[in-house]
């Protein structure tokens, strides 16, 4: 039954995040969002871990103390800003801006996400809120953490219909 749930769960996520990609003309991004979910590495555990409120990377990290399936998808979906971290010469972390088209996915993938999990309790203030509580803002680009506030608060006081003309202008500006 897990096995059935969490694949509607992901499906559900994927169309939604479509969706919204295709909205601010991300059309490539919208039809190849998140297949690594579809893994092995990843559709296995997630079953395992599946608990239909909240990812179950965030299940398998309190078992575990981290995510096996998390590193796997970080790795290789450049939506997420971990994605966009190196080590310098000096071995330092590097925090690299997001690209816009992969900035303009990721927001629509934490607004599928809110959508998803949240059901019936989610408001376009959700998406915000997770930012400000649960996002770990260090290991991310400054510059992409401004932009995302921007655009996650802007959703929150003037709705989504006006957030993404904005963000389709702000992709279409800084390609």
């Amino acid at each position: 039954m897990k096995l059935i749930k969490h694949f509607i769960t992901i499906t559900r996520h994927r169309h939604k995040v479509m969706r919204l990609c295709f909205k601010v003309g991300l059309y490539k991004q919208g039809l190849l969002h998140d297949l690594s979910k579809y893994t092995p590495s990843e559709f296995i555990p997630g079953v395992k871990y599946f608990q239909g409120n909240r990812s179950p990377q965030v299940r398998e990290r309190e078992v575990f103390g981290y995510s096996a399936a998390w590193l796997h998808h970080k790795g290789r979906n450049k939506h997420h800003f971990e994605y966009w971290v190196d080590s310098g010469a000096d071995n330092n972390f590097v925090f690299v801006k997001m690209p816009a088209k992969y900035f303009g996915e990721m927001i629509c993938d934490r607004i599928a996400a809110s959508k998803i999990y949240m059901g019936k309790d989610y408001n376009d203030g959700k998406p915000l809120e997770y930012f400000k509580n649960r996002t770990h803002k260090a290991g991310m680009n400054k510059q992409t953490c401004r932009d995302l506030e921007y655009f996650l608060t802007m959703l929150a006081e003037h709705g989504e219909k006006y957030m993404f003309t904005q963000l389709k202008r702000f992709i279409k500006d800084n390609k």
